[in-house]
């Protein structure tokens, strides 16, 4: 199936609360709102307790990883077992060989605040170089990768929709040091197996803005971009084992 998109029917998908069918006002923007201007009586969001310093999970998130234990995950080949990822002094990292890991809780639309680290010691060049992923769904990746003085193709280093979209700019730091990915995803949503609305996704990396709301075709893949096919509402988060022993470390997750 093809889905072509026009310029309102992006702005549509956009819009939080939209259907496929919504269009938007412009001549009369009040229109487009049930709540009149400074409503008084419009609902106020809840109160929650803001993260301290070094980006502290606030106090409605799901926490997937404390820095003590993987009891969150599973492994990917074998869903019976515990992740087999190596836990030590409050990071996990990646056994090459040894598969995915994946959430034991599934999750749709989100906010996800991860950090990871590539190894100091660099091995290896392109995609060779500190690679693993972060798969929305199980489905939609957004790329991990040592992308400080690496080159690789465009939308394959880090902080990319992998196969899709490069990242804005390059925000990498160097070896060994830590770095942060905040990301809203928005899931795509289904209807009589048919989509009605596409994902998209915002990434900043270490802070600064490298996926600005960027609409997902379908799911991520290498070498090809793949039309949507239905699933549910919710499925797992995964990491992904590329060889190459990354860490990672203070994950948590806000479901939208």
């Amino acid at each position: 199936m093809k889905t072509f998109w026009t310029i309102s029917s992006v702005l549509a998908v956009l819009w939080a609360g939209c259907t496929a069918t919504h269009t938007i006002n412009f001549e009369n923007p009040d229109a487009n709102y049930t709540w009149p201007v400074h409503d008084p009586q419009r609902p106020l969001p809840p109160v929650i307790k803001p993260g301290a310093e070094n980006h502290l999970p606030p106090s409605d998130a799901v926490i997937l990883f404390d820095g003590k234990d993987l009891s969150a995950w599973k492994s990917a080949k074998n869903p019976d077992k515990p992740a087999p990822w190596k836990v030590e002094n409050g990071y996990f990292e990646v056994v090459p060989g040894s598969g995915d890991i994946v959430t034991k809780d599934s999750f749709g639309s989100c906010q996800l605040h991860i950090e990871w680290a590539s190894p100091e010691v660099v091995k290896g060049d392109s995609q060779g170089r500190g690679n693993s992923g972060i798969f929305l769904m199980g489905l939609y990746e957004i790329q991990v990768l040592d992308s400080y003085d690496n080159l690789t193709y465009a939308d394959g280093m880090a902080a990319a929709v992998y196969s899709q979209n490069p990242p804005l700019v390059n925000a990498c730091r160097a070896p060994g040091q830590w770095q942060t990915y905040d990301i809203i995803f928005h899931a795509p949503k289904f209807e009589d197996g048919k989509l009605v609305r596409p994902a998209d996704v915002t990434v900043f990396h270490n802070g600064v803005l490298v996926q600005d709301r960027w609409i997902l075709t379908g799911p991520t893949a290498w070498k090809q971009r793949p039309p949507y096919s239905p699933h549910a509402d919710k499925l797992p988060l995964s990491l992904q084992d590329h060889g190459n022993p990354v860490r990672f470390r203070n994950i948590w997750i806000r479901p939208l």
